[in-house]
């Protein structure tokens, strides 16, 4: 790190050596690591996007991508491509529809989407700011964003959070939906949707005046947009009333590392009675049919479009599966519209297409989600909600995180709830926080069935705030500080012991950051090293030390382990 800033030395003072970790830690991330994670894709932001060595195109260029109606967006690129030959950048403007066939067409020829321009204080054209999860993850990503406008938030950033929102306002507006991230392989899918959430923390945190109002509505009416025209369309609803993640795009997934897909093409290969190089060139070019394999690129791509890529919960049959994770965000989506237009447009608003929408439509929505997910979802012996196979007709009983989402959407009654502490918790609290899913449920690691990282025995910062808020919603307060101060410990203690890093997961079984399944962990090897954390990690430190009193605080500077202050897993309210 000191070599990037052209430097042999570092010297640091006796301050900086014996400074309190949490201190350390807190203020790096909020005065440092929240500007080194900032990009904009305008001239300046273009020197860091094609430096991304994870893209590397057919023919060398550097390609951008531009909405088919946005001609100020096209025009200042075309401008940039002409004035910088050194940038070898080449301007694309998508058609107006955008097709499964189309985005397999760019396979070779992948370039970054553009987001937001906007008049800066000069007068000079710049892109909206947003904040990268880090890393290897050099764009703005789905559900990541959301978690990051939190820490921003709790932080005090609120200008660069609300540029977030318009960022994803636009992609709604010119690409139909929240993207995946902003590249061009990422045009058929989205991410989870945490949007009117993300929204509205944001508006919670602005001076409120008509200016403030306006903008509310802007993003209102852009969320309203994404649910009916992506969430409620064809392929994500299903028949029995809940949704499912579904990515309609062809093909593997060219953002995967290399590698990744051998052994399946080898299986097929092999029963095609051809060489494994003839027969990827043959599939890829679409020569061959080879219906099953089709349908397991169709699932794994939409198990990436629920952002746990990769997890056994999801890997063979995402697209069979209404999911407890999308269903209550998208009960929390209704929920969220509906105290908004009540509450702030007086119980109906009318959307620029003229259309009218009432709050009291947006009840009805949420209340007949609530009873399916009742329905499908929940488990009264094992108290606890589970994904629902709408093609076999039956529960899935993988143990997963993702169980206690109902609670940070308020969908849960009170004795919900209470079962889902007393069965849940003993199966997924570990030393470092709450894993990703029990061990059972993930199965034996084998060479034919190997780690994925988002099952036992890791964890995440998304999984670990959804949970503390979700046991807060529902007075669990101690239980969540028990939570809060596992994962801040395992996040302190390798920070300690590992210069500096906040790493994008943890093992919290080991309590370690040495995570090596599928892409490793991005800020424990050289090759993922980041200077400035993770995005959502970042922001689950910052928002976790908020749940911890001044004398857990204390005992977290001192390196005290959680065993040591919480003895036993009494006193959960």
């Amino acid at each position: 790190m000191a070599e990037d800033d052209g430097k042999d030395t570092v010297v640091l003072g006796m301050s900086d050596i014996f400074e309190a970790p949490v201190k350390r830690i807190s203020e790096s991330i909020k005065n440092l690591y929240w500007a080194g994670l900032t990009r904009r894709v305008d001239e300046r932001g273009l020197e860091k996007i094609f430096k991304d060595e994870k893209v590397k195109t057919i023919d060398g260029f550097n390609y951008v991508y531009v909405p088919f109606n946005d001609t100020l967006a096209y025009n200042y690129f075309s401008s940039i491509s002409m004035r910088r030959p050194e940038f070898k950048m080449r301007v694309v403007k998508l058609p107006q529809e955008i097709t499964p066939n189309y985005v397999q067409s760019l396979n070779g020829r992948e370039g970054i989407l553009t987001l937001k321009l906007i008049k800066g204080s000069n007068g000079e054209i710049e892109g909206e700011p947003f904040v990268v999860p880090g890393g290897r993850f050099n764009e703005m990503y789905g559900w990541d964003s959301y978690f990051i406008v939190l820490g921003l938030l709790e932080d005090g950033k609120v200008d660069l959070a609300r540029s977030m929102v318009d960022n994803f306002v636009y992609e709604i507006n010119h690409y139909g939906k929240i993207l995946n991230a902003n590249r061009t392989y990422y045009l058929t899918r989205s991410q989870p949707p945490f949007f009117m959430s993300m929204v509205l923390a944001v508006y919670h945190k602005m001076k409120k005046g008509n200016e403030a109002l306006m903008w509310l509505k802007k993003a209102l009416e852009a969320a309203i947009k994404d649910y009916y025209g992506y969430w409620m369309g064809p392929t994500h609803l299903t028949k029995i009333g809940l949704n499912r993640y579904y990515d309609n795009g062809i093909g593997p997934p060219p953002e995967v590392e290399p590698g990744r897909y051998e052994k399946i093409f080898s299986k097929y290969a092999k029963e095609y009675g051809m060489d494994l190089k003839t027969f990827k060139v043959e599939y890829l070019a679409r020569k061959i049919e080879v219906p099953s394999l089709d349908e397991f690129f169709l699932n794994d791509r939409s198990m990436r479009e629920s952002g746990h890529d990769a997890s056994y919960r999801l890997q063979y049959d995402c697209t069979d599966l209404a999911t407890v994770d999308l269903n209550s965000l998208l009960y929390k989506d209704e929920t969220d519209i509906a105290n908004t237009i009540m509450h702030y447009f007086g119980g109906r608003v009318k959307l620029s297409n003229g259309k009218v929408e009432r709050a009291v439509d947006w009840v009805k929505k949420a209340d007949r989600r609530k009873n399916l997910i009742n329905k499908y979802l929940w488990n009264e012996k094992a108290g606890m909600y589970f994904d629902f196979n709408f093609v076999k007709g039956r529960q899935s009983n993988f143990v997963s995180a993702t169980t206690f989402y109902p609670l940070w959407a308020n969908v849960a009654s009170d004795e919900q709830a209470r079962m889902l502490v007393e069965k849940a918790i003993p199966l997924l609290e570990m030393p470092g926080g709450i894993v990703g899913s029990t061990e059972k449920s993930r199965g034996l690691i084998t060479d034919e069935h190997p780690q994925t990282q988002w099952d036992y025995p890791f964890g995440w910062a998304p999984h670990q705030i959804l949970v503390w808020t979700g046991l807060n919603n529902y007075g669990y307060n101690k239980l969540a500080t028990r939570l809060a101060y596992k994962w801040l410990y395992t996040i302190t203690i390798n920070a300690f012991n590992y210069n500096g890093t906040i790493a994008e997961k943890y093992d919290v079984v080991n309590r370690s950051s040495q995570v090596f399944a599928e892409y490793g962990n991005v800020g424990t090897k050289f090759s993922y090293i980041t200077k400035e954390g993770f995005g959502w990690t970042n922001s689950s430190y910052v928002i976790g030390l908020k749940l911890l009193s001044r004398g857990e605080v204390l005992s977290l500077n001192k390196l005290i382990p959680p065993e040591w202050i919480f003895q036993s897993k009494g006193g959960i309210k």
